[in-house]
């Protein structure tokens, strides 16, 4: 989680003549969308069996800490060169968190085998 925070950072912090996405209509809305369904993915993976007991209630809470840093991010971004406040990129850093967060709540199987992963690789780090 924190590194996909702190890779938001990063990328929020370059000038905007430094940045070089895709050259089609939306690249960096879909950018900020996976990156926030990244950031919403591994809150939803750091949740684990606690965050099973109400998935609603986790995928809600999810999205809020993502939306929140979104707009902590858009407020850096106002003190960067060639870079601005944006409504639309915290609506796509929104989109990208529901959207994750939605498949997550929907999908038992996801959330089964992410607890069931995140149990092994406990144990595999326990032993070594």
């Amino acid at each position: 989680m924190i590194l996909i925070m702190g890779t938001i950072f990063f990328l929020s912090h370059q000038s905007g003549d430094s940045l070089h996405l895709p050259a089609f209509l939306g690249a960096d809305k879909l950018a900020h969308m996976a990156a926030y369904g990244a950031l919403a993915f591994t809150i939803l993976w750091f949740s684990g069996e606690k965050g099973l007991e109400n998935p609603g209630r986790t995928a809600v809470l999810t999205v809020l800490f993502c939306l929140f840093y979104g707009i902590s991010d858009e407020f850096h971004q106002s003190f960067i060169a060639l870079r601005s406040v944006s409504s639309y990129d915290l609506l796509a850093d929104t989109v990208g968190a529901f959207c994750l967060s939605l498949i997550w709540v929907l999908n038992p199987v996801l959330q089964c085998k992410m607890v069931s992963y995140q149990t092994r690789l406990e144990r595999r780090l326990r032993i070594t």
